[in-house]
């Protein structure tokens, strides 16, 4: 088996094949560094006709029998170049077959990149009616009115779609236009789908945020405590209300829109091989630190999390909505935490976890904390709980400093005034944070004494 072409090396081929490929990246709708990348109707028309090289070059070189074992080459040359670790999966399928139709290959890439902006859309259709004019106007002297009478005839019913042909030449003339109209239906249809997806979530959220649980002023039972002989019942409703608050206050945040789309973006992110997750955090520029700032490594931070827990997303959901009132106190829960590091307690996560994708991430996210664990108190609470298993390091300094905070020890982190008056741990951040360890770690994994 031997690459044959008389015109072009194997060799040479591939660097077309991979300066394509940088094409499509660039077509994602951002660059290499991340900003936005700015297509015009002039670039996106020199896309499609890469597209048409790399078509009419496969075209010919496979309607030929001598041709068989070059192409077969080929394959494996492009094969070899898609299982590099490097290389972005989701070019992965790339074949001489997604060559042989490569401008519907770079006209998928720029409908579907995000986002698409009036004026990224306004090129886009006008290189595409362009490149089908100056095709028809090559074999059509009256090439105007004869696109516009293919077009009168695509009339389908926006809901049927658009049957695809096997190749643009199939469509007779319009073939970009056809694919272009058929791409953004579908992603109209897509979007539609979200927006009410989101508008529900909204509805959600909402109800969660402002349930009467949430909102209850609890002031007046805390000044009924004060008074000798307070019924045990007050006791047992006051912690209720404030367990089902923090309840509320979790669910919130895991259901905001925000966090929603941070989780959609983590599992994309770290679905690619750990290589290029890394290289792309390495290059983000967290200047504002000089400042004394933390936002933009914060975020990061609060990335990485959620992409720990992202293939678990609903079970998280599921776990905090059965979630039922513990009447052990703030101080019990810690204990009960503690002895987790001792493996006294079991935990949510199956040993499977140990090895999966989150390790890779959480050992990542710990060599780029260092010295400043002090950010995870920056994170929510719930979020910094349910993302860091016990088994990892990072989990016993984040202990350790909640540690600190119950006996009442110097702290750079002081999040509470209680140690300071004399005060128990009852209804503050610190003892939110302890609510969380618990309710992830510990609650769940035996029994629970109801009142």
């Amino acid at each position: 088996m031997s690459w044959s072409h008389p015109d072009i090396s194997l060799e040479e081929f591939m660097k077309l094949v991979k300066g394509f490929v940088d094409i499509l990246i660039l077509l994602s709708g951002y660059q290499s560094s991340g900003r936005l990348a700015h297509w015009d109707s002039q670039n996106i028309k020199k896309a499609f006709q890469w597209g048409l090289f790399f078509e009419n070059f496969l075209g010919s070189f496979s309607s030929s029998d001598d041709y068989v074992d070059s192409v077969m080459e080929l394959d494996g040359a492009i094969s070899e170049m898609t299982s590099a670790a490097s290389f972005p999966k989701g070019l992965a399928h790339m074949s001489t077959a997604t060559l042989a139709t490569a401008r519907r290959f770079v006209l998928e890439h720029l409908i579907h990149s995000l986002p698409l902006r009036d004026a990224h859309l306004r090129a886009l259709l006008t290189a595409t009616v362009e490149m089908d004019l100056e095709e028809l106007s090559e074999i059509e002297h009256d090439f105007l009115n004869v696109y516009l009478s293919k077009l009168k005839l695509q009339d389908t019913p926006m809901q049927q779609g658009i049957e695809p042909a096997r190749k643009f030449g199939d469509c007779g003339g319009n073939g970009l236009t056809k694919y272009a109209v058929q791409g953004l239906l579908k992603r109209w249809s897509v979007v539609s789908l979200i927006s009410m997806a989101e508008s529900g979530l909204d509805v959600l959220s909402q109800s969660v945020r402002h349930s009467s649980w949430s909102e209850f002023d609890d002031n007046l039972l805390k000044e009924q405590l004060k008074h000798e002989n307070t019924p045990v019942t007050v006791d047992w409703l006051v912690g209720s209300l404030t367990w089902n608050r923090w309840k509320s206050n979790s669910l919130s945040y895991f259901l905001d829109k925000r966090i929603v789309q941070l989780v959609s973006g983590a599992s994309m992110v770290f679905s690619t091989p750990k290589i290029q997750w890394v290289q792309t955090f390495q290059r983000l520029n967290f200047s504002d630190l000089a400042g004394g700032s933390y936002n933009g490594l914060c975020e990061t931070i609060e990335l990485m999390l959620l992409g720990c827990i992202a293939s678990r997303w609903t079970s998280v959901i599921q776990h905090l909505v059965s979630v039922s009132y513990d009447s052990r106190t703030v101080l019990e829960q810690y204990h009960e935490v503690c002895n987790l590091l001792h493996g006294r307690s079991t935990t949510l996560r199956s040993k499977k976890e140990a090895i999966s994708q989150a390790t890779d991430i959480l050992e990542y996210l710990s060599g780029m904390l260092d010295d400043q664990v002090h950010l995870l108190w920056k994170i929510c609470p719930a979020l910094g709980a349910v993302a860091i298993p016990s088994w990892s390091p990072l989990f016993r300094l984040y202990l350790s400093e909640i540690q600190i905070q119950v006996r009442g020890d110097l702290s750079t982190m002081r999040c509470c005034d209680c140690a300071h008056n004399r005060k128990e741990h009852t209804d503050c951040e610190l003892a939110q944070r302890i609510w969380c360890l618990y309710v992830f770690h510990v609650y769940g994994s035996r029994p629970i004494a109801h009142s």
